[in-house]
């Protein structure tokens, strides 16, 4: 190796390696290392050229300033200290470490026994120590400079109540797009006809299934397969490079700054509950090298990982640095990389603490006050697998949370279960039972029908039963209980009766997505009829089961689709930030909700609590509490019939106004008409809409 390269002090902030024009900073944390070594790669990373100690240690941050490196410098670290696994510590000098902070990867581990910090497959498994160098089948960190001409970039800044979420993955989104070019990037999922596409649908944010970079698992690739959802994230900072077409992180940059020239929002799904290293089984690739003590809850044997997300391990948040970490990338994503929110994946975990899930758990505190996240959305998944994970309705605001009781319920109604319909009428209005507290809008409620996780719309209404033998695990992954209805033969079929029921049953629940108060969020997809062929868990599947089928897309129900979200945004009654509670308004004495019976008589207890009812007829108006400047004088009746043919009595137009039919999924290329007579028609298994408008 040369020792070429001199090094001096430098400094312990910022953390990560950063490039000044005249040489690196290079500063990384580790509590429990004696000593620290810097390895730096040629250009091709195949050979090490030197190691360094950093000379410099600032409480537990390790640096030093080499003079004359470049940006694009291929580095990675090598951490020394005790390996007692039974005492929670894991150095091994002899693997290459990734860098935490590092802003770009060269590409992914190549899978070897060299990788693991013992001996695989010895008697004494972990706690045996391997000294082979792990550096040729590692990746290297790349000194990136993030510095960006953003031009006039200007954030849309779309207000929670007009967000309409499209959740998309940026391969599965562009690899059989006809015109997106380059395929399976972000550049591709950018380029002028995605663009056009998505502003044409209407959608107002796009959230990105896992864009950091990750790593594909060793027990998939030995199937041939790939992680491609993503969920096995392995730097914070750093994008996921095979979605990069020429190694810049300046083409992620470049993304987001035509989503915000074409008016749409950028969303980031992120992983900090866990990393890709696994359990004490896993590869030595980072964090565990680096301190494995205080980057993952450990056990009371600290041998073993707390697994509270189902991968093997827990990030420590609790440990001041390792949050200090999460919340120098979340800022590092929003401040360099112009992103306009977040997803948190499991985000109960980030909220565990030892007496349990706290809302005001250090990440939550930490996340609250912090005014760089102030301006942009945060949504929590409410669930994980660890104590009392299930937390749906429990997160302080500002965060939303994905509900996956809207999910269920929606499902459930016009799959014909019993006593479904007071459920609808729940998700119908904000799900007020779980979020109405704390001050907490109506639209902290992330409403969806689909997700990546789960069927896709277009397979709920194909399949009986989850289809994953092609996962490799004899279909025994995947949820077993998906409330789904195939309309009487599973999976594909040319009866024409059975293709326009499930026709109709989508576009049923389409809309009811889309005329529920809350946020409403759509799989991509979802609108152009998408296939899974039934798996319902494909997060393994990166060919085409996951990859959208463009030259094959359902038309008419993207037309519906587009319509709806135009409906949508056209009408402000739909998407309230106040909850709407039957409670009478100062406007006009009127009260903001009225549930009625087909015969127009309000709905009794006695009537909610019949099994049999397959009808909900639901009219709302502005909230009670809408101050007068945001109060509207109109209102929307919406009718849900999971049931057979009825004939709806319409409620009482005040003088000067009349109600137009505006939306019926049972024909849905209906031209908007006025009502008259008081009284309509639902075709079985509809959804009617009428808007009160002044009459002509």
């Amino acid at each position: 190796m040369s020792d070429e390269f001199t090094i001096c002090a430098g400094s312990a902030a910022p953390i990560g390696a950063t490039f000044d024009g005249d040489g690196v900073n290079f500063a990384v944390f580790s509590e429990h290392a004696s000593s620290m070594t810097l390895c730096l790669f040629s250009e091709d990373g195949k050979k090490e050229t030197a190691r360094i100690d950093l000379p410099e240690r600032d409480g537990d941050v390790w640096h030093g300033y080499v003079p004359g490196l470049r940006s694009g410098q291929l580095y990675g670290y090598r951490a020394h200290g005790p390996y007692r696994p039974d005492e929670g510590h894991r150095f091994n000098p002899n693997k290459l470490l990734l860098d935490p902070y590092a802003k770009r990867l060269t590409g992914h581990p190549k899978w070897s026994t060299v990788l693991m910090g013992y001996e695989a497959g010895s008697k004494r498994d972990d706690l045996s120590f391997d000294t082979r160098d792990s550096a040729p089948f590692m990746p290297k960190c790349v000194v990136a400079d993030p510095a960006f001409s953003w031009g006039e970039d200007c954030a849309p800044n779309v207000p929670v109540a007009e967000t309409v979420i499209y959740e998309a993955h940026v391969k599965g989104m562009t690899q059989r797009h006809p015109a997106a070019t380059p395929p399976g990037t972000f550049l591709g999922l950018s380029s002028e006809p995605m663009l056009d596409y998505l502003v044409k649908l209407g959608i107002t944010s796009i959230e990105l299934l896992p864009s950091q970079a990750f790593l594909d698992d060793q027990f998939l690739t030995a199937k041939n397969l790939t992680n491609y959802w993503g969920y096995q994230t392995i730097g914070f900072f750093a994008p996921e490079p095979r979605y990069l077409n020429d190694s810049s992180i300046a083409e992620f940059q470049t993304m987001v700054a035509r989503f915000h020239a074409a008016g749409i929002e950028v969303l980031m799904d992120v992983v900090y509950n866990h990393t890709g290293e696994g359990s004490e089984l896993g590869p030595t690739l980072s964090f565990r090298g680096l301190d494995n003590r205080s980057y993952y809850r450990l056990e009371r044997n600290p041998r073993y990982y707390v697994n509270d997300t189902g991968t093997g391990n827990t990030l420590n948040l609790d440990h001041p640095m390792v949050l200090r970490m999460v919340m120098d990338s979340l800022r590092y994503w929003v401040e360099y990389m112009h992103v306009d929110g977040f997803r948190f994946d499991l985000c109960s975990t980030l909220g565990r603490t030892d007496a349990g899930f706290d809302r005001g758990a250090s990440f939550f505190d930490a996340v609250r006050q912090d005014p760089v996240l102030a301006r942009v959305k945060l949504i929590a998944e409410p669930w994980d697998i660890g104590p009392g994970g299930y937390q749906l309705g429990a997160f302080p605001p500002p965060f939303m949370e994905w509900n996956d009781r809207f999910r269920d319920g929606v499902r459930r109604f016009w799959r014909g279960d019993p006593g479904r319909a007071p459920d609808l009428a729940d998700r119908l209005t904000g799900s007020a039972l779980q979020f109405d507290h704390s001050g907490r809008p109506a639209t902290s409620s992330v409403n969806f029908i689909s997700a990546h996780d789960g069927f896709t719309l277009a397979d709920v209404v194909a399949y009986n039963h989850k289809h994953n033998e092609a996962n490799g695990e004899h279909n025994a992954d995947g949820h077993n209980e998906n409330f789904s209805d195939n309309m009487g033969i599973e999976g594909e079929t040319a009866d024409i009766a059975i293709l326009s029921a499930r026709a109709r049953r989508r576009r049923n629940m389409m809309a009811t997505l889309l005329l529920a108060q809350g946020t409403p969020m759509i799989l991509a997809g979802d609108e152009v009829g998408h296939s899974q062929g039934g798996n319902n868990n494909a997060y393994c599947q990166d060919n085409e089961t996951s990859w959208i089928d463009w030259d094959n897309a359902d038309e008419a129900f993207l037309g519906f689709t587009r319509h709806m979200i135009a409906f949508r945004k056209a009408h402000p009654i739909l998407r309230q930030k106040r909850f709407l509670h039957a409670r009478e308004r100062v406007i006009d004495g009127k009260e903001d909700l009225f549930w009625r019976r087909a015969d127009g008589e309000p709905m009794a207890s006695s009537d909610w609590e019949d099994p049999q009812l397959r009808l909900v007829c639901v009219e709302m108006r502005t909230a009670s509490g809408t101050p007068r400047y945001a109060a509207l004088e109109y209102a929307i009746f919406a009718v849900f019939n999971a049931g057979p043919a009825t004939e709806v009595i319409v409620p009482q137009e005040p003088p000067g106004q009349i109600w137009c039919l505006q939306i019926d999924t049972a024909h849905p290329d209906t031209e908007a008409k006025p009502v008259h007579g008081g009284k309509i028609t639902v075709t079985e298994e509809s959804v009617v809409v009428l808007v009160l408008e002044k009459a002509a």
